[in-house]
């Protein structure tokens, strides 16, 4: 707080937008940890600290916790290993005690919201229910993406300048008062002068600000992204945190001024001492703080403790001599886990590789007729590059439910009486047969299958603003390096190669984008996955790599090809380029696919009400393809529900494990790493990415109203670029509670296989990248390759780490939800639950 100083407007509004909510629009839906702005202190006492601030529950309750270990979720030996080593041995019996028989209060007195509560105390006036209704109609019309029949009036200035016109040239003011629009008028009037106003003493004006921007997080949060990020819309608005609050402001004067006329006063006059508040005081830590807190750490280290057993004790991989029959890079995300364990199974003769999603493909990506392009990228990345899709052959259909024509008042209302009954109908019908509509959201309509693209630039003045479209040679060269190296597949080319970036499909969601390729920013991986096969199969390319010491034989072929996780249907792109004796080998691998597909299908249904999981193969599947376009499913698929692990190092290390669609899978050989170069990339975007994703699920699922969007069914999409409950109030930030309902709110663990040395030089190399681990926002493990020991980092250093877990219960296939025929490789499976 700025106690006993001049209050310093920028700066704190600068502090302000750093602990808002960075929550971007809806397409561009991309997970982070909610809890950011804590980021640079450890896990437990920054939960500790939002918690005391804003009032957020940051844990499980300990009834929770209770009832989890009476299931088993956690164990005894786990909780008591947990008390002794933060208290010591002779104080496990006492906390063992209270951890069993005591109750907590569910109430958390936060420190936000106490200065400005003095209004309804005072002088008995809401004012954020006046001042809301206005101020969110007035934004949700400025930022609207395409919603609002008509514009808002005045687009072509800032924020606060459209305002001001605005207001001037209408019969009707956004006031009511006279104060208010000379204020609004004055260019001089700054934030400053309206807080005199309303605060009078500027040792209180950071706390108000925080008070009042708080009552509304999403709103202020998405403008302040938005200011920072222009680009995060398609239909650019000029607006900033600043003006949004000086609007704010001036309709505070203008109610206060309307209702209780010259009778009120600044609060500094009428605030009581128990009001003033340091938000930023680290309170006392409570019995019952550390109560939750070995109860959390119980809760992830049975987990952890039990899949760290699993690596430990598997058997070890017998290395081939059967020649690969084909290799499949996946994204490293936890829904493509399942589909390699099956890939494989069906063709033991295979090779699996997971990458992020993106497949080093740094662009925007322009459809064919489009006018806007978008990011296919991690969202840190500020592309350099364009790919646009050319000489498409599909066609554009209009639906006549979506026309204009709906808008007007009598040829609306002909619609109405005519297809509006047909509609009906057909809406009634999607509930026995549900079909793709305009109202879905379908992964393959992104790229058309026949289209061309501009994946090669062959002139550097091939531009477009200022934009190079597509990759020189040399570029090529280092992005298909890169991925190759860093996965391990530098040698042993299969004939195919197959790159299978992601995607998803659903009706009526919202959080579309949060269901598609994170690492592409929100879309489906399908343009990268088919731009890094073109750069692979080019011959150029292909010369330049051997002399770095990739030698890609002639015979070998890669497959751009797209999974659609919520439907598990393939499809492959350019397989008509393909040799002769290519062909023959995809069509035989396509039915490997297939069938690992249905095998797919049937394991997620049994978390799927209403799908009956004894029905065979190919009925489930229908039925999971039905489930994804129904309008009146709210769960089209569960996404990254149960994320919980991030495996990186080679696939033998987790091949013969079970892992229950819940980690993060991301090839890498250490042999080919001694110093950790490589490795740093990966951790650079497995951090933030798979950190991200693991903690928006955390705080979601433990707090869904605060930190999470609360349930779908009363979602109202406002202006294309957030979510509200019913047709007004603040946009919700976080997940709705279909997406974590079935999640357990464990943080991230990250294994790696490599000297724990080069682990420890490599993520002190980006004080970004470190903070996740010496902070504890990330559990991290090390496999010694060497020794084959286990090693956990705390507190700066590894040591060596001892599983309590020393038997793994093991499942043949023909348990994994399926019956495949018995062969010699078809060996059991460890399962991690």
């Amino acid at each position: 707080m700025s106690s006993k100083n001049a209050f310093r407007e920028e700066s704190v509004l600068k502090e302000l937008k750093h602990y808002l909510p960075a929550q971007a629009p809806l397409k561009d839906f991309v997970h982070h940890n909610t809890l950011h702005a804590f980021q640079d202190i450890p896990f437990e006492k920054a939960t500790r600290r939002a918690s005391k601030m804003f009032g957020y529950k940051t844990t499980l309750s300990l009834q929770e916790y209770q009832k989890l270990y009476a299931l088993g979720k956690i164990k005894k030996e786990i909780l008591e290993k947990v008390i002794e080593q933060r208290h010591g041995k002779s104080a496990i019996n006492e906390w063992s005690s209270k951890l069993h028989h005591k109750t907590e209060s569910t109430s958390i007195d936060k420190k936000i919201g106490k200065l400005r509560s003095v209004w309804k105390d005072h002088y008995h006036l809401d004012l954020d229910t006046i001042v809301h209704t206005t101020l969110f109609k007035i934004l949700n019309s400025y930022l609207d993406q395409g919603i609002a029949i008509n514009q808002f009036p005045v687009l072509d200035e800032s924020f606060l300048s459209s305002i001001r016109r605005f207001d001037k040239n209408t019969w009707i003011s956004l006031f009511k008062t006279d104060r208010s629009r000379r204020l609004l008028s004055n260019p001089n009037i700054t934030l400053t002068d309206l807080l005199h106003i309303i605060v009078g003493d500027e040792d209180l004006f950071e706390q108000y600000l925080f008070d009042q921007q708080f009552q509304h997080p999403g709103w202020s949060g998405l403008i302040s992204t938005i200011e920072d990020r222009p680009g995060s819309i398609l239909d650019r608005r000029n607006i900033t945190l600043k003006e949004m609050i000086f609007l704010e402001n001036l309709l505070e004067i203008d109610n206060l001024d309307n209702s209780l006329g010259k009778k009120w006063k600044p609060l500094c006059e009428i605030v009581q001492e128990h009001n003033k508040i340091d938000l930023f005081d680290d309170s006392e830590w409570l019995e019952s703080d550390e109560m939750l807190m070995i109860c959390q750490e119980a809760f992830e280290w049975t987990y952890y403790d039990n899949v760290l057993a699993g690596i430990k004790y598997q058997k070890p991989v017998v290395e081939k001599t059967e020649k690969t029959s084909f290799q499949a890079f996946f994204c490293i995300d936890d829904r493509e886990c399942s589909i390699r364990r099956y890939t494989e199974l069906f063709d033991p003769k295979c090779e699996t590789y997971g990458t992020p999603g993106h497949f080093g493909i740094d662009c925007y990506y322009q459809p064919k007729d489009a006018k806007f392009y978008t990011q296919i990228c991690p969202p840190p990345i500020t592309p350099k590059h364009l790919i646009k899709e050319v000489s498409t052959k599909r066609i554009q259909n209009s639906d006549v439910h979506f026309v204009k024509s709906t808008h007007y008042l009598f040829r609306g209302w002909i619609i109405a009486q005519t297809l509006g009954f047909w509609s009906a109908i057909k809406m009634m019908f999607n509930i026995f047969k549900p079909t793709l509509g305009p109202a879905s959201s379908y992964s393959f309509e992104h790229m058309d299958e026949f289209s061309l693209l501009t994946v090669e630039n062959r002139s550097k003045s091939h531009t477009k603003d200022g934009l190079q479209i597509g990759y020189t040679l040399n570029e090529m060269v280092d992005r298909v390096e890169m991925v190759l190296k860093s996965t391990g597949l530098v040698k042993d080319f299969a004939p195919l190669v197959y790159i299978i970036g992601h995607g998803a499909s659903s009706a009526n969601n919202t959080h579309y984008a949060g269901y598609d390729c994170g690492a592409c920013a929100g879309r489906p991986g399908s343009t990268n996955a088919r731009s890094f096969s073109y750069m692979a199969n080019h011959r150029s390319v292909r010369k330049k790599l051997k002399k770095r010491g990739i030698v890609i034989p002639d015979e070998t072929e890669f497959i751009g090809t797209l999974h659609d996780t919520t439907r598990d249907t393939l499809t492959f792109y350019d397989a008509e380029l393909l040799s002769p004796d290519n062909a023959k080998l995809h069509t035989k691998n396509i039915e490997v696919f297939k069938e690992a597909l249905k095998a797919n299908a049937k394991e997620r249904s049994r978390r799927f009400f209403y799908i009956n999981t004894d029905s065979s193969l190919e009925k489930i599947q229908k039925k999971v393809q039905d489930r994804s376009v129904s309008l009146f499913e709210p769960r089209p698929e569960l996404n990254h529900a149960t994320n919980s692990l991030c495996i990186i190092g080679r696939r033998h290390v987790n091949r013969k494990l079970f892992l229950d669609r819940r980690a993060f899978l991301n090839s890498y050989d250490y042999r080919l790493d001694p110093e950790g170069h490589l490795l740093l990339n990966i951790i650079n975007a497995a951090a933030p990415v798979c950190g991200g994703i693991n903690l928006e699920y955390y705080f979601s699922r433990v707090d869904n109203e605060k930190l999470g969007a609360g349930s779908k069914l009363p979602h109202n999409v406002m202006g294309l670029i957030g979510v509200a409950n019913g047709f007004e109030g603040d946009l919700r930030p976080g997940l709705p509670w279909q997406m974590v309902e079935l999640h357990d709110p464990l943080r991230l663990l990250m294994i790696i296989e490599q000297l724990p040395e080069v682990v420890l030089k490599t993520i002190q190399v980006s004080p970004q990248t470190y903070e996740w681990f010496i902070n504890e926002w990330i559990q991290l493990v090390v496999i010694d390759p060497v020794s084959h020991q286990l090693y956990h980092f705390k507190n700066g250093e590894f040591n060596l780490y001892n599983t309590l877990e020393n038997k793994i219960k093991t499942m043949v296939p023909e348990e994994l939800f399926i019956q495949v025929e018995k062969s010699s490789e078809n060996l059991p499976v460890f399962q991690i639950i």
